[in-house]
């Protein structure tokens, strides 16, 4: 008997960047190594199956199937849940679908979105050969509309208050980078509807609502949230004080130095419902790829520890395994990217988010010059002088938030290299907490030129609200 999915279940939600994202379009161009996705207006959009992936995931198994479909040599079966394209909002809060001709303060933004630098760091803690990449961002506080239908033969809205309380739990991320300080978000309104489409009102109501994002359907009401606990994570919060200089590079420099740090916009949308661009100069950047290098290193580092390997009597080979990315606690907590073969991929644990904070006035920064000194005759090198420009905010104060999920600690299973490896879930947990309180003592500095006194931060650490260390 063939389903008639005399129910539908529609949702229409409005969501902002609380960092920014990066939705890959797999190009290049002249100016970076990875272009954000770009609709037929050349602005930045979130594809369909970007979201209905991610929605997937965050599903059990056997409503992955059943809502989403599936497809074997045997049978298949088509998805009951349909997803539009994720299309930003104008300056005047309405999203923009189809071809646009209106230019506002938004729009000219997108034609020069901003470029994040990226370089590898070895277990040495200097920069790999061949490392250094870039890539397009979608900035901090672009907002995006899509909706969601979902078909259904039950009158049961069950399924899709999940999914909506998925999307709303802090730990729902979009795109990549999302364990390295991108992809986090707020859901900023949800209207929703249930019909049925046995009776004529409902019928004629769905049968009014258009595809485009832009023409908003008279049918939706307010959606009574469900709330979400994020009971998934265990939730560090650090709270940071700068000792005095921090600097962030951003790959470039300008007429007063060689190096600046690094500086991006942040759009800004007012009670009234009005949009404003924050200047790149009025806003503090320190990136979570930053703070998540200097975390794996030192959880490296007091993982050894106290699994009391050393390098006394080991060959290099044996050695190898023991530090960076081949660590045992930086792969059950940060992820591997796997050995040559592609084998042994593991996705990381930790959802660390970029530090974005923004100020009335513009920072107060300081060009430093530096020269470098040859080792053997205590002189200066020939053109080897250079300036960068740091930040002073020793009065400023940072809030860094942390997710690790509970699942990678007390659900953890050995594959066959775990074994060989010996992880000790437990002593890996420890030294990840170590390495947080040496960041609140001063003991990790964060960022560049932490050998010249940058990058120094006291603070507090709190786990799921309990304060465990305080600096004093």
């Amino acid at each position: 008997m063939k389903n008639t999915y005399k129910y539908r279940l529609l949702s229409r939600i409005t969501l902002e960047a609380v960092t920014p994202l990066v939705i890959g379009s797999g190009n290049k161009n002249i100016k970076t190594d990875s272009v954000v996705t770009k609709d037929v207006n050349d602005l930045p959009y979130i594809p369909a199956t970007t979201l209905a992936g991610l929605i997937r995931h965050s599903l059990p198994e056997e409503e992955q199937n059943k809502w989403m479909g599936y497809q074997t040599k045997e049978e298949s079966y088509g998805s009951q849940l349909i997803l539009s394209e994720a299309k930003i909002l104008s300056e005047d809060g309405k999203p923009i679908d189809g071809l646009n001709n209106k230019e506002d303060a938004l729009t000219q933004l997108c034609l020069q979105l901003p470029i994040r630098q990226h370089v590898r760091i070895n277990h040495q803690g200097v920069a790999e050969k061949n490392g250094k990449f870039d890539e397009e961002i979608v900035p901090k506080g672009m907002r995006f509309c899509f909706e969601m239908e979902l078909i259904s033969e039950e009158d049961d809205n069950e399924i899709m208050d999940k999914i909506l309380s998925t999307i709303q739990s802090n730990g729902f991320r979009i795109g990549s980078g999302s364990r390295s300080g991108f992809g986090q978000i707020s859901i900023i309104s949800i209207l929703h509807k249930k019909l049925n489409l046995s009776t004529p009102e409902d019928l004629e109501l769905y049968l009014s609502k258009s595809s485009s994002l832009e023409k908003i359907w008279k049918g939706f009401e307010p959606y009574n949230s469900k709330g979400n606990t994020n009971t998934d994570y265990i939730n560090y919060e650090l709270a940071l004080q700068p000792s005095d200089f921090i600097f962030f590079g951003s790959g470039f420099g300008d007429e007063c130095s060689d190096m600046t740090f690094v500086k991006e916009p942040v759009i800004q949308w007012n009670d009234d419902g009005k949009v404003s661009i924050i200047e790149k100069e009025k806003v503090i950047l320190i990136p979570g790829s930053s703070v998540k290098g200097a975390l794996a290193h030192r959880t490296a580092y007091h993982y050894n520890k106290l699994k009391e390997c050393f390098a006394d009597g080991k060959s290099a080979e044996e050695l190898q395994r023991h530090v960076g990315k081949q660590n045992g606690a930086v792969k059950l907590l940060f992820g591997s990217e796997g050995d040559n073969k592609e084998k042994n991929k593991r996705r990381g644990n930790i959802l660390i988010s970029d530090i974005i904070q923004i100020h009335k006035e513009e920072l107060e920064k300081k060009v430093l010059n530096h020269v470098k000194i040859d080792r053997f005759t205590g002189g200066a090198v020939t053109g080897a002088l250079f300036s960068e420009e740091v930040l002073y905010a020793h009065e400023l104060s940072f809030t860094l938030e942390i997710l690790l999920d509970k699942a990678a600690i007390t659900e953890f299973k050995e594959n066959k290299e775990d074994k060989e490896n010996n992880i000790d879930k437990n002593k890996a947990l420890k030294a990840f907490e170590t390495a947080l309180t040496d960041l609140c003592k001063g003991y990790l500095p964060l960022g560049g030129g932490v050998n010249r006194g940058n990058g120094t931060f006291t603070g507090s650490l709190k786990k799921d609200g309990d304060t465990i260390y305080e600096y004093k």
